[in-house]
């Protein structure tokens, strides 16, 4: 019990520590009426590249902030709670590809807010699932399924105001980074085999597991063999 409350807290301590620094920056917003919207991305200019780092952690306003906090708080923790082996570097991916996504292939204007690295997470969950056919892992896509199926509305374009390039980026690249690492299983998704291919499990049958692959013959001559070092 003790061992599951550390891994519940060590998986909550990086979303946490995220959250405090995205509210943290937007309140000095607030408190000293600055905008820092020029920090984002913006697509294919040298300038822009800095947004790939500072985009993620700039928002709009208090609604553009609160929409993301949830899900991206959320979705973090339970990639660090259930693929512990690859949580920092597929979160770490999404992050700076989706970044560099955006850049390359939106429209020009500056893409701020996190809901790209979101759309990113929920898809390496939910591709997780289809790619790794362990049951938790299907699991846990439907279960994201449920809680965020309202986002594919996201992924359409035209949009006023919405990045919609960073949602289809973001889900894209949590596409690519779920089959990066699918090989890469945790040890609760590792199959073990069936008791039955246990060869050291012979004692507990009550007749030898060849028995009925050997001629009558041959078991006349181990018996004849048994009962000769018997005398002897």
């Amino acid at each position: 019990m003790e061992e599951s409350q550390k891994k519940i807290l060590a998986s909550l301590r990086l979303p946490f520590k995220f959250i405090l620094a995205i509210w943290g920056i937007h309140f000095f917003q607030v408190l000293t009426n600055t905008d820092f919207g020029s920090y984002g991305i913006f697509p294919r200019e040298f300038f822009g590249l800095r947004g790939v780092v500072f985009a993620p952690l700039i928002h709009d306003d208090l609604r553009h902030l609160i929409s993301n906090s949830a899900p991206i708080f959320v979705l973090s923790a339970i990639i660090l709670y259930f693929y512990r082996r690859v949580a920092v570097r597929s979160m770490f991916m999404i992050y700076i590809l989706t970044g560099f996504a955006v850049w390359l292939f939106a429209r020009r204007v500056f893409h701020i807010g996190a809901s790209g690295v979101v759309y990113g997470f929920v898809s390496f969950v939910f591709w997780s699932g289809i790619f790794r056919r362990s049951l938790k892992s299907i699991i846990l896509a439907l279960i994201v399924t449920f809680l965020y199926s309202g986002y594919f509305l996201g992924i359409l374009p035209n949009q006023e105001g919405i990045s919609w390039e960073s949602h289809l980026l973001g889900g894209l690249v949590g596409i690519f980074t779920a089959y990066w690492y699918k090989e890469e299983i945790e040890a609760d998704e590792e199959q073990q085999p069936p008791s039955w291919q246990n060869e050291s499990e012979d004692s507990s049958f009550f007749l030898n597991r060849d028995v009925f692959e050997k001629t009558k013959e041959e078991r006349q001559r181990e018996q004849q063999q048994g009962s000769f070092w018997d005398k002897l």
